[in-house]
């Protein structure tokens, strides 16, 4: 074959056109690139869709979950309102309720006599040795005193 050009075509050719039979150079660095771009953009995607997880990390445990559950929905739904809920649920710092709620439950219960309390939490009487009963015989007894 020979290495003259088409009598049509024009004089000067561009960096980018190939002879007929060589490799493509601006298709493999093309190639190359999309396989790079598509890396990153799906790293910073990833990456900012788990950005409220990141952030309700350091809240109460059912926050964090109930974030992660609507970050994972949003990826799988392609919903951007959940997401957008989540980061804002794990922006707001939620006030611990349940703690309080649990506390006045529990004293209730006491008040009302309805605790179940195992035996092994029941308090037992101090056994007594023989030099506490001496001592203990030697005092006057102070039952039924207000």
């Amino acid at each position: 074959m020979s290495e003259t050009v088409h009598p049509t075509a024009i004089s000067y050719l561009p960096a980018f056109i190939t002879a007929p039979g060589q490799s493509d150079i601006l298709f493999d660095v093309v190639v190359i690139f999309m396989i790079l771009a598509i890396f990153v953009i799906g790293t910073f995607y990833l990456r900012l869709h788990s950005l409220p997880e990141t952030l309700a990390h350091k809240s109460h445990k059912t926050q964090y979950e109930l974030v992660a559950v609507l970050g994972l929905i949003s990826l799988l739904t392609h919903n951007n309102i959940l997401w957008v809920a989540a980061l804002i649920l794990a922006l707001i710092d939620l006030p611990d309720f349940s703690s309080p709620l649990s506390s006045i439950a529990g004293s209730l219960e006491r008040i009302a006599g309805k605790v179940d309390t195992p035996p092994d939490s029941m308090p037992t009487e101090p056994e007594v040795t023989e030099s506490q009963s001496a001592a203990s015989s030697d005092q006057p007894s102070v039952e039924g005193k207000a």
